[in-house]
C-alpha cells in the first residue's frame, strides 16, 4: 500500500504544470471530446508506466538521448502547427474524422510519446526499483497522472464554450512551440543508466 500511495502522490505533484497537462489542454481544444481523451490518457499512461517500470533499463540502453530529444521536440512543434489549423464546426468535427475512436487513438499515441523520458516516467522507474512492487507503483503513478490531467480536460472543455477558441488555440500553439524549441535546445535527454 505504501508503494501505491507514495507513487500516486509523487506523480500527481510532479504533473502540475507538466507538458502532459498542456497536451491534455491542446487535445480538448482540438477535439472537444473529453471522455475519449480521458480514456486515451489512462491507456497511454498504463502502457507507458508499465513499460517504464518493467523495461526502464532497456529503454535507457536502447534509445539514443539525442534521437529522443528530436522526437519530443519535433512532436511539440508539430502539435503547435496543428493547433493553428482551423477547426471544422463542432457538428462536422464529430464525424468520422473526429469520432470517439480516432480521438482515443490520437490521445493514446500522443500521451505515450509525451511521457517518454518525462519526470513521471523516470519516477516510475525509480519507484519500481525502490519498492519492488511493480503493479502497485504502476497503479499509483497512473492514478497520479489521472488526478493531475483529468481536471485539465474537463476545465478545458468547459472553457471552449466561454472563451474565443481561436485565441486559445493561438496561445496554446505558442506554448507548444516554445516547449518544442526548449526541448530541442536543451541537449540530449538523459535517461537513468545512460551515459549523457
Amino acid at each position: 500500500m505504501e508503494a501505491f500511495l507514495l507513487s500516486t502522490g509523487i506523480v500527481a505533484l510532479a504533473e502540475v504544470g507538466d507538458k502532459t497537462q498542456l497536451l491534455a489542454l491542446a487535445l480538448i481544444l482540438r477535439f472537444r471530446r473529453p471522455w475519449p481523451i480521458v480514456w486515451g490518457i489512462l491507456v497511454a499512461t498504463l502502457l507507458n508506466h508499465a513499460g517504464a517500470g518493467a523495461l526502464g533499463a532497456w529503454i535507457a540502453a536502447a534509445l539514443d538521448p539525442a534521437l529522443l530529444r528530436w522526437i519530443l521536440g519535433l512532436s511539440f512543434l508539430g502539435m503547435a502547427v496543428w493547433m493553428l489549423i482551423p477547426d471544422k464546426p463542432v457538428a462536422e468535427s464529430r464525424d468520422a474524422g473526429n469520432n470517439a475512436w480516432a480521438v482515443f487513438v490520437a490521445t493514446s499515441v500522443a500521451f505515450f510519446f509525451a511521457e517518454m523520458a518525462d519526470k513521471t516516467q523516470i519516477a516510475t522507474i525509480a519507484l519500481a526499483a525502490r519498492f519492488d512492487a511493480l503493479w502497485a507503483v504502476v497503479a499509483g503513478t497512473t492514478l497520479g497522472m489521472m488526478i493531475a490531467n483529468v481536471p485539465v480536460v474537463f476545465f478545458g472543455e468547459a472553457a471552449t464554450r466561454k472563451l474565443p477558441v481561436r485565441a486559445v488555440h493561438m496561445a496554446t500553439a505558442a506554448l507548444l512551440a516554445v516547449l518544442g524549441i526548449a526541448v530541442l535546445l536543451a541537449g540530449p535527454v538523459t535517461l537513468p543508466g545512460s551515459s549523457g
